[in-house]
């Protein structure tokens, strides 16, 4: 059922002719299509380790933007969110990694903050995680503050690296090795753009397009899901909560079973600081975050590959062919 090889070339769920949903991509379907967002990634591997720095920068962060929060299931740490709730606005980047190297992120991100504000006293940095402990040695907390600041000062707008990598390095989910995914749709007129990063870590049975695909039991749990939704409407912090909820149901649709000992959250920003959208256009933005977490969720596994890390734990790659063939079988192809 997995691919045991660890050679197959990764592929994005559309190169292998999977389309989630009806919505127009974007050009690069990333998060990296919303104006002004920037994504940056540090990997460390070897030596029983597989975590990582993954960083996502808003475009105009420094003067605070409308953001939300939503929380599927709260057994997890998300550094700096009650803030976030409070003000309704964020005024940092948002970084993620593995689950003991939550605070140590946070701290060298800190300092990084420091350094470009030279003025502050008070400053919300926003860390979230998985648990990564079961492809790395996850008590060393290995991560440095220039593993951080390199995620950070590296960010850009291009195509982020998906898969095993950054805060994915040492993540699994529906019983295959997974990482980091992302995805993006285009709104018709007016427009617009709505993009999701994933780092996806949790538990259920692996769903393409309705269609099961049967997974070799992996040893570890469930163990969380970040989700991270940009946007460039014109969308107020209630309306960003309600995008946010959104993209915590959409991971029914590739089979998460929500698991008791998941910490599933998203949080959602826009780079538009000027609010003038009405609840009834919202059917649409509903629609372009489902898709695009449905999908960066599917890229977050078919971008990875089979890994063997801390105690000799495998984690295997989906492969594609079992993919295509199940969806054929059941007609959806």
């Amino acid at each position: 059922m997995a691919d045991d090889s660890g050679m197959q070339t990764p592929r994005r769920v559309r190169d292998l002719g999977v389309t989630v949903g009806t919505l127009r991509s974007g050009p690069l379907n990333a998060i990296t299509d919303v104006p002004g967002v920037r994504v940056g990634q540090t990997t460390i591997t070897g030596d029983g380790l597989n975590t990582g720095v993954t960083a996502i920068l808003p475009g105009g962060w420094e003067q605070t933007l409308p953001a939300a929060v939503a929380v599927g299931n709260g057994y997890g740490k998300l550094v700096g969110s009650t803030q976030v709730e409070e003000l309704g606005v964020i005024e940092t980047t948002i970084l993620l990694t593995g689950t003991l190297s939550t605070f140590r992120v946070a701290d060298a991100f800190l300092t990084w903050l420091l350094d470009r504000k030279p003025n502050a006293t008070s400053l919300n940095p926003i860390v979230g995680e998985t648990n990564d402990g079961h492809l790395s040695d996850i008590r060393r907390r290995p991560i440095t503050p220039d593993h951080v600041h390199t995620a950070l000062n590296t960010a850009s707008s291009v195509l982020p690296a998906e898969g095993c990598v950054g805060a994915g390095t040492g993540t699994a989910a529906l019983g295959f090795k997974a990482g980091i995914g992302t995805a993006s749709r285009t709104l018709p007129a007016p427009g617009g753009k709505v993009g999701a990063l994933v780092q996806a870590n949790f538990s259920g049975l692996l769903t393409v397009l309705g269609t099961s695909i049967p997974a070799a039991p992996l040893d570890a749990d469930g163990n969380s899901c970040m989700i991270v939704v940009a946007t460039d409407l014109p969308l107020d912090s209630r309306q960003l909560g309600r995008l946010a909820r959104r993209a915590i149901f959409a991971m029914a649709r590739v089979g998460s079973d929500y698991a008791p000992g998941s910490g599933d959250y998203a949080i959602a920003f826009s780079t538009n600081r000027r609010p003038a959208f009405h609840d009834r256009d919202l059917r649409q933005p509903f629609q372009a975050v489902t898709e695009s977490v449905e999908e960066a969720l599917l890229n977050s596994l078919t971008m990875a590959q089979t890994t063997t890390g801390f105690q000799g734990r495998t984690a295997h790659a989906v492969s594609h062919d079992l993919i295509v063939d199940r969806l054929a079988a059941a007609g959806v192809r």
